[in-house]
């Protein structure tokens, strides 16, 4: 058997971080056992979805490489299977036409609750032979068996047992004509093959109804997995108020893919005492069975401590090309005007925590000192601070090769001569050439703005300052 995952959100809001790690752990299982992994766009909800959040889901599948082999398929275009497969089972008596009114469910619901029973519909029109008017509405209902249980052995949550009579008639088509999202998830999953169904445990509760339909059609029960939810920080449900929550909003704030799916997969999911994965390993040790009943805790500094890492130990050229996106969101186009993205990365991985204070420590390299950080200012430009710089820019034009050591050498040799500490000497010279008090060695950081640009930036922080 070959193996067949999906990935099923629906486009109502962003993909966010559970949803990430249920396509994580389907694509992962996938890649694992030589399988397949689908994409599928449950887009039922006319009202609620959006193309905006169509496009931001496959953004970010994306940016986290869960390439996909099928998709993304669109429910919406599925309509016509949908319909062919109502019919069929109204043909088979394993569906009915329910022409209760909204106001008759109602005062039954009611009911029930006042009797302290389960609400549940009542099987009014299963049997019903009253004749409609042709332009009566009517919704169709499955016609779920009325004893015995439903039994099924999930991989995260095990042995699982639902009575047939606490399970209602579900509607599989509304009045208007479209069908339901339970049904429409039975025969995509019947018709694309899929082998094991790895979700949110939110979806527990329609795993019994969806396997009656299953059976119904005469389909293949798949393997279920449900995933225990997420926690924040604090312990309570993940939401919007623990920070950033949607896929898109950590490549935002700065964090590398290969640090949230390193962080996503130990959500839930471990091997041995291991913390940092990479992509082939994860692959290689990803089993279903590894994975913990209990919920996950989110814990924001782990995943900071694994974003450093990744910062440090990925090829440079990896974390640029992130960096440039950074960069180009910060209007930064022509990047001819600057030092190569890749020893940026060499240079700040150490000395920054994301992309994104990356990308605005490096503004200095591409664009022009507009105005100098008053706090370093403040801290280093003293009394003789201007006298500093005039020297220390006669020092390095009078210097052959304008390399980073050569650089050191001889602003510690004027340092020395200057009979005062390099930090007098190098700090306003920083600020000079970055506007900033903070950046990588002095050497280094005038090997990324350019001799040329150097120098000229040094005369012009000498005339800012003696004004």
């Amino acid at each position: 058997m070959t193996v067949k995952t999906r990935f099923a959100p629906s486009p109502t809001g962003f993909l966010h971080v559970g949803g990430a790690r249920t396509a994580l752990f389907s694509w992962l299982y996938a890649r694992h056992t030589g399988g397949q992994f689908v994409l599928r766009i449950e887009d039922t909800d006319r009202e609620r979805s959006t193309k905006e959040a169509i496009d931001a889901i496959l953004e970010s599948m994306q940016w986290l490489d869960l390439n996909w082999d099928e998709g993304p398929y669109y429910q919406t275009q599925r309509f016509d299977r949908y319909r062919e497969v109502i019919n069929k089972l109204l043909a088979e008596g394993k569906a009915y036409k329910c022409y209760c009114s909204k106001e008759r469910l109602e005062k039954m619901r009611e009911e029930q609750m006042q009797h302290g029973l389960k609400p549940r519909y009542d099987g009014h029109c299963r049997n019903d032979h009253t004749e409609h008017a042709p332009d009566e509405p009517y919704v169709i209902r499955f016609r779920n068996p009325d004893e015995g249980v439903v039994a099924f052995d999930d991989m995260v949550k095990g042995h699982i047992e639902v009575s047939n009579s606490e399970l209602d008639d579900l509607i599989i088509q509304r009045s208007d004509g479209t069908p339901t999202y339970n049904f429409c998830v039975v025969v995509d999953d019947y018709d694309m093959g899929i082998t094991h169904v790895i979700r949110g445990d939110d979806h527990v509760n329609n795993t019994p109804r969806q396997i009656n339909l299953y059976k119904a059609l005469g389909a293949k029960i798949p393997v279920f997995c449900h995933l225990s939810m997420i926690l924040g920080d604090d312990g309570t449900k993940l939401s919007k108020r623990h920070g950033a929550v949607s896929v898109m909003q950590y490549r935002e704030d700065g964090y590398l893919p290969e640090a949230l799916l390193n962080y996503l997969v130990r959500l839930g999911w471990s091997h041995q005492d291991q913390e940092i994965f990479s992509r082939e390993e994860m692959i290689s040790l990803f089993s279903l069975d590894a994975i913990t009943k209990s919920a996950s805790g989110f814990n924001t500094k782990k995943l900071d401590w694994l974003n450093a890492h990744y910062m440090k130990t990925l090829p440079a050229q990896k974390v640029a090309q992130e960096l440039k996106w950074h960069l180009e969101r910060k209007g930064i186009s022509d990047f001819s005007k600057g030092p190569e993205l890749t020893d940026i990365v060499k240079n700040y991985a150490e000395r920054t925590h994301t992309l994104k204070e990356m990308a605005e420590k490096s503004l200095c390299y591409f664009n022009e000192i507009e105005e100098y950080d008053p706090a370093g200012v403040k801290k280093w430009i003293k009394e003789g601070s201007v006298e500093v710089l005039e020297t220390a820019l006669q020092t390095l034009e009078s210097l052959s090769t304008f390399e980073s050591s050569a650089i050191d050498e001889a602003l510690n040799a004027l340092a020395k001569k200057l009979d005062i500490g390099m930090g007098k000497v190098g700090q306003p010279l920083r600020i000079a050439i970055t506007g900033q008090a903070m950046s990588p060695g002095i050497g280094d950081t005038m090997m990324l703005v350019g001799r040329e640009r150097t120098l000229e930036r040094i005369r012009k922080a000498i005339e800012h300052f003696k004004n």
